[in-house]
């Protein structure tokens, strides 16, 4: 299948596994909306991928947001064929010298607002009788993580969750799949350990965001009869 003529919609787009995500799927003939609250970076990311880009600012942590998401999506394109939840945040560290309110925002993000977005689209894709729900979890929402206990329980959240809706939604022909990846090179990874982090990029233990990005469209342009549930995303010298 191609994404030729699809209409895709993406949170946290503005950068990082996001962004790379964008291009994806531009790359590939679809017209995608960039769902970010960075207002300004949003617009210039937009105005530099093209017309095919379309901008749409939200703010994940306000319910009343996402709320809106569909009809300002539906604003731009007269339906959606595919939803990406990929916004997230990370925090790693000791638990007992964490700062709780950090997690609750973190935990928010990558929990409460998937779960939220996903609740808001999947009207509209039932209504349809076709569509596809991605979201991005991580290899630690297979895996417990020593480093990022916090972090890891999030993901676990993720992946329990698209499981479970999958089977929910399979009657109604929506698929719904996740990604899976090990660490990559985006911001996210400024809470690490700054000797870990040089050892991680010297042994080649770090995925370029553009991996990600084609395994998003490996999964979307299989065959309406095929659903990729999950896919595991590592560099070879990652050792976990």
């Amino acid at each position: 299948m191609t994404l030729t003529a699809k209409n895709i919609a993406i949170t946290g787009a503005a950068s990082g596994i996001g962004l790379a995500c964008v291009k994806a799927y531009l790359a590939e003939g679809a017209t995608v909306v960039l769902i970010d609250r960075d207002e300004a970076a949003l617009a210039q990311v937009c105005a530099d991928l093209g017309p095919k880009a379309l901008p749409l600012v939200a703010d994940l942590l306000d319910p009343a947001s996402i709320d809106q998401i569909l009809p300002k999506i539906l604003a731009q394109v007269p339906h959606l064929d595919v939803f990406h939840a990929n916004a997230g945040a990370y925090i790693a560290g000791e638990v007992w010298t964490g700062d709780a309110d950090a997690w609750d925002r973190m935990l928010y993000l990558n929990i409460n607002a998937v779960f939220r977005c996903i609740h808001r689209i999947l009207p509209h894709m039932i209504e349809r009788g076709t569509g596809d729900i991605l979201a991005t979890s991580s290899v630690a929402g297979h895996t417990p993580v020593v480093w990022e206990p916090i972090y890891t329980a999030s993901k676990h959240a993720v992946t329990a969750f698209v499981n479970a809706v999958r089977r929910q939604v399979l009657k109604h022909g929506i698929r719904v799949g996740e990604l899976s990846p090990g660490p990559v090179e985006t911001a996210l990874l400024k809470d690490w350990l700054p000797e870990r982090l040089a050892k991680a990029k010297a042994d080649g233990a770090l995925l370029g965001a553009e991996e990600i990005g084609a395994a998003a469209v490996f999964i979307l342009s299989r065959p309406r009869t095929v659903t990729i549930r999950d896919i595991i995303i590592l560099p070879a010298a990652f050792d976990i």
